[in-house]
């Protein structure tokens, strides 16, 4: 984060009374520093190690302390809300509530999301000593939680010592020599090509290039593309989008645009087995522009280091020439995706057919959030208009994540509804923070695709581990509810049913948390999904190489 920072003279004490900064505790001093970093809201869970420190959380003016029902979904939350407000805060105890929430954290690592997790430890007296304290595995070494983090966040630090004293963002600059030689590498190689895409990955956000990316499809008229990971980071009414690129399973006629270009720039991608469908993209290096946080390789030549991607691509749009035949190619190939059959009277409700309505609920004031498994491929079929939000986990793809993600963005992000899609087996994992959504007065509405197992599994390998218990989600919902807090929840069957469940949830319960469970068969999965699980399959199930 590019955000100016400073200490105050003066700070809160639990009591009301005030401090001056010189005598401040670390209480105090993260208390402030949060505030002063842009975050407003902190996801707790209390215990014996961290309360004191909640009590400061609890007396700055600038935080409001959120309680959540476990770690693991205080640390989504606080990923959700970086989502939305660029920085998120989560506050645990010794131990038992660090490793509960190492998952969460991890997640947000792999996407780059700036998350601080403050974990409270032992009484400063019992270190260096052969103690043995509760929440810990029964040994004197205090340093296990800290160790297990290490490799899933960028900085820690245990020892309270200079910690106080603060530190600068990373200002981290290009190298004006290699970022003048890659530009002229990548405009010759741009420049030469017939019919050059550009396809967008998701660093775009930790690089805070999306807009220098927009920039250069303005400038350029290349036809442009988002990986799945990335949907939501570009505008999709920009006039030359053509959709998501993902191999075989990319929305309509993309993937024929990418493959068959002669030249694409792929920026802030992660070609992982998920986002290549098993290692199945058909790419060719020497057609390829790669821009990467740490360095840009052009086709099968040079490769730069020392740049930042926003640099490169405001220098490069200045050195492009305009190029509209991809795009063109697309619209005479273009044929508009078609409808799903239409529904007899109280037919069976069909996935394809939820979605064409959740679709047409989508505004500005929205946000989508999708739930790993089929709710990813289902998703990524829709239409963002202008300013509409979007966020899914796809390189982690930690099961319930959505439910903690959308408590924390919708926290941070009050003037939109968040609209969640989550399959049974996922909401399981994590059901349990829809309470507290409830008391934070939240108004978002959670669609429940309950098809009676883990499909995307199925979908892998099948086996008799994907069938799970089946739950009256609705009913659980309402027992969660107690008549506490403005809920609506319902179950939907068929076309009719949705269609009115929609319109109530929209309209006379804007104000209330929604909750519509949607009863599917349980072989309802996309066409995109059996392509997906078959191809993954095929990766994960790779022979050994021979020796």
């Amino acid at each position: 984060m590019d955000t100016k920072v400073y200490v105050s003279d003066v700070v809160t004490t639990p009591n009301g009374g005030v401090q001056s900064s010189a005598k401040a505790t670390l209480g105090h001093y993260l208390a402030r520093r949060l505030v002063q970093i842009g975050v407003s809201d902190v996801f707790s869970v209390p215990g014996d190690f961290n309360m004191t420190l909640l009590d400061y959380l609890v007396a700055e003016p600038g935080l409001n302390l959120v309680g959540c029902c476990n770690e693991l979904n205080a640390g989504y939350a606080a990923d959700g809300y970086a989502r939305s407000r660029g920085v998120g805060a989560c506050v645990v105890t010794f131990t038992v509530g660090g490793l509960s929430v190492l998952n969460a954290i991890a997640g947000a690592y792999s996407d780059d999301l700036p998350v601080i997790c403050i974990v409270g430890g032992p009484n400063s007296n019992d270190y260096g000593t052969n103690n043995i304290i509760h929440h810990t595995i029964g040994l004197p070494d205090f340093s296990q939680e800290l160790r297990c983090f290490q490799t899933v966040t960028c900085y820690q630090h245990s020892p309270i010592g200079n910690a106080m004293k603060g530190g600068g963002p990373d200002h981290r600059l290009s190298s004006k020599i290699g970022l003048e030689a890659a530009v002229e590498a990548a405009a010759e190689f741009l420049n030469k090509a017939t019919k050059p895409v550009m396809v967008g990955g998701p660093k775009l956000r930790v690089a805070q290039a999306c807009q220098a990316f927009v920039e250069l499809a303005d400038t350029s008229g290349y036809a442009l593309a988002v990986t799945a990971a990335a949907k939501g980071l570009v505008p999709e009414h920009h006039p030359h989008f053509i959709g998501t690129y993902w191999g075989t399973i990319s929305t309509t006629c993309c993937a024929e645009i990418v493959e068959s270009a002669d030249a694409y720039i792929f920026v802030g991608h992660v070609f992982n087995d998920l986002n290549t469908v098993g290692y199945s993209l058909l790419l060719k290096k020497e057609k390829a522009l790669m821009v990467h946080p740490d360095r840009i390789v052009v086709g099968n030549g040079p490769t730069f280091g020392c740049i930042q991607i926003k640099d490169f691509l405001q220098a490069l749009a200045k050195r492009i020439k305009k190029n509209t035949t991809a795009y063109e190619n697309y619209l005479r190939i273009f044929v508009p995706k078609g409808r799903p059959l239409k529904c007899a009277p109280r037919e069976p409700l069909k996935v394809t057919v939820l979605y064409e309505h959740i679709h047409k609920m989508l505004s500005s004031d929205t946000v989508v959030i999708a739930e790993a498994g089929d709710s990813w491929i289902n998703c990524q079929k829709l239409k963002l208009p202008q300013g509409c939000g979007y966020e899914s986990q796809m390189q982690y793809g930690s099961i319930g994540w959505s439910i903690g993600s959308t408590l924390g963005y919708a926290q941070a992000a009050t003037r939109k509804r968040v609209i969640t899609c989550i399959g049974d087996g996922s909401f399981q994992v994590t059901a349990q923070d829809v309470s507290t959504m409830l008391r934070c007065r939240q108004k978002n509405i959670i669609f429940l695709i309950n098809n009676g197992g883990y499909t995307t599994e199925e979908a892998i390998h099948a086996g008799p581990y994907n069938v799970i218990k089946n739950w009256n989600y609705t009913g659980l919902v309402n027992a969660i509810h107690n008549n506490n807090g403005k809920c609506w929840t319902t179950k939907v069957f068929c076309e009719e049913d949705v269609i009115e469940a929609i319109e109530t949830a929209t309209k006379a319960k804007k104000d209330y948390l929604c909750f519509i469970e949607v009863m599917t068969h349980k072989d309802d999965s996309s066409k995109e999904l059996l392509e997906w699980g078959l191809r993954f399959s095929a990766a994960n199930n790779r022979p050994p190489n021979p020796q």
